[in-house]
């Protein structure tokens, strides 16, 4: 067996040409397995192509000089195949059709929970000369899946953080790490890159970085970028500045060249498709020259794309702000209700709420019931805290307008009101998938203290920890107005701002209907009574 850099060595080719003749399925992918006894190398895991590959590629490199198009040499090759099988077969007639199809020792079909499935080698008899032997599936002959991309391909969020990535982008990348840290504040793409192979190359670490700074198409200084690097990147207002999702070009998809020096000074030119979704972005790193229809046919699949990658998505160790509104007596307004009438008040709730969700990075969680739940993650450019808080205001006046909108309509004194409880925390974020449909979810207390404060708060009312306003940034702090209401001697009620309390101190936790509020008891927490502008 043979590891790419002998055979590119052996060839006299770069890794370029390697991938691409990968790609068009002249070559069989490389088997992936752990390093063999006396590798000099401290990677986990290294790709390995079997000796006869060196044949094929004589066999490439002789039909080009005869002056063979790529596309002719494939046919060549196929053809090639075609009689050599039939001569194997004519001279093993008692050869069972179970037998025949059975892959070559050593060609497997390896699998990951987390990185791109390689093709399975087409299975061909034996053949002395490796001119002769199966190419592997051609992706232009194929409907390519986000599993098959031959090429190397990762996605981030908006943090650079890596989320997803295959093991051609590893290995060719990222610096042949063994796996990704737990906390996602280690996965930093542009880190690995620099890292990397190619990434030593200090040419190369220039190009690396301002090809991050194209990708941010403005959203980002280079001083914000290294801040991002370094994790001393100083938030701005979130107006202040576009979603990168809506900066790009045509909004959903550009191509980018990236030119790099091969460590054999060869270079390695690429066009990256980039793939802009809410969730992040996805890089794909084709080698220029190389056809890109079938790609393209894969990321024009949005919806397909992106629910695949969600699905591979690791569990991830993170910030994250959380976000529960409940509809504040929700069973005796669904009793109220023509059936078709309530259902038409929590899709028209719905569908008011989640471009504000959106505007504000906002991520749809797990819920169960006609409640809400919406995770905050920490962004580049902006307080992940802070957006939380700013949304939860927004959705507060949305939905005084919307319970006006029915008062008239129906004619009745009932007020709406989204009762909103608010946390902050370090949690594990993951997903759940069942067939098509994927939805986030944290796990731990941060969520379950942010349930209990929404059945605490009345009347459309804002809690939040004091956790969570202690993670605001100084400037955004200032803005918020928060406090508790307090009787005075004559009873009369007053607000003790920018105070907090325990929620034993608030509530009566004896009586039946805040009995889930001692899960909480202890916990210092503040109404949220305004954002200043």
């Amino acid at each position: 067996m043979l590891t790419s850099s002998e055979v590119m060595q052996a060839a006299n080719i770069s890794r370029a040409t390697l991938n691409n003749y990968i790609a068009q399925g002249l070559l069989p992918r490389p088997l992936v397995k752990s390093p063999e006894p006396g590798a000099s190398t401290q990677a986990h895991q290294i790709g390995y192509f079997p000796d006869e590959v060196l044949m094929r590629l004589k066999r490439i490199q002789q039909l080009k000089k005869n002056g063979y198009a790529m596309a002719e040499i494939a046919r060549q090759l196929e053809l090639d195949v075609s009689e050599v099988s039939a001569e194997a077969l004519d001279a093993t007639p008692t050869t069972s059709i179970e037998s025949a199809v059975q892959p070559p020792k050593g060609d497997a079909k390896m699998t990951s929970t987390n990185h791109a499935i390689p093709l399975e080698f087409t299975a061909q008899p034996v053949a002395t000369d490796y001119s002769a032997a199966a190419p592997a599936a051609k992706p232009s002959l194929l409907r390519l899946t986000v599993d098959h991309i031959p090429y190397p391909a990762y996605m981030v969020n908006y943090n650079f953080e890596i989320t997803w990535y295959n093991e051609q982008a590893r290995i060719e990348l990222l610096g042949e790490f063994g796996h990704l840290p737990a906390d996602i504040k280690n996965h930093n793409a542009l880190v690995y890159l620099l890292k990397g192979r190619l990434g030593k190359n200090i040419t190369n670490r220039e190009e690396l970085i301002q090809f991050h700074l194209r990708l941010c198409k403005g959203r980002l200084s280079r001083n914000d970028l290294m801040g991002v690097l370094t994790g001393q990147a100083d938030t701005q207002p979130m107006q202040a500045r576009e979603p990168l999702a809506k900066s790009s070009a045509n909004g959903t998809l550009v191509q980018l060249p990236l030119t790099l020096h091969s460590e054999n000074g060869d270079m390695a030119r690429y066009n990256v498709h980039v793939s802009y979704f809410r969730e992040g972005l996805l890089l794909v790193y084709l080698p220029s020259q190389t056809d890109s229809d079938t790609l393209l046919g894969l990321l024009e699949r949005r919806d397909e794309v992106i629910r695949n990658l969600l699905k591979k998505r690791l569990p991830v160790l993170t910030d994250v702000a959380v976000l529960v509104a409940d509809l504040q007596s929700s069973v005796r307004i669904c009793n109220e209700l023509p059936p078709e009438e309530y259902f038409e008040l929590i899709n028209q709730i719905w569908s008011t709420m989640e471009p504000i969700f959106r505007k504000y990075y906002g991520t749809h969680g797990k819920h169960v019931g006609d409640g809400m739940v919406y995770y905050f993650l920490p962004q580049p450019d902006c307080s992940y805290t802070f957006n939380a808080l700013v949304c939860a205001q927004e959705i507060k006046a949305a939905m005084r307008r919307i319970s006006k909108e029915w008062q008239l309509r129906k004619n009745w004194l009932n007020e709406l009101y989204l009762n909103t409880g608010l946390n902050e925390g370090q949690e594990w974020l993951g997903v759940f998938h069942v067939e098509s449909k994927v939805e986030f979810t944290v796990l731990g207390d941060t969520i379950n203290h942010a349930a209990r404060l929404s059945d605490f708060a009345r009347g459309g009312a804002i809690w939040a920890t004091k956790n969570l306003l202690g993670k605001l940034p100084e400037k955004e702090r200032q803005r918020v107005q928060f406090g508790i209401r307090r009787q005075d001697a004559e009873g009369r009620e007053m607000l003790v701002g920018a105070s907090y309390s325990r929620i034993a101190e608030l509530a009566n936790l004896n009586a039946p209907h805040n009995g889930r509020l001692s899960d909480i008891a202890a916990l210092p927490v503040t109404e949220i009574m305004e954002i200043k502008a």
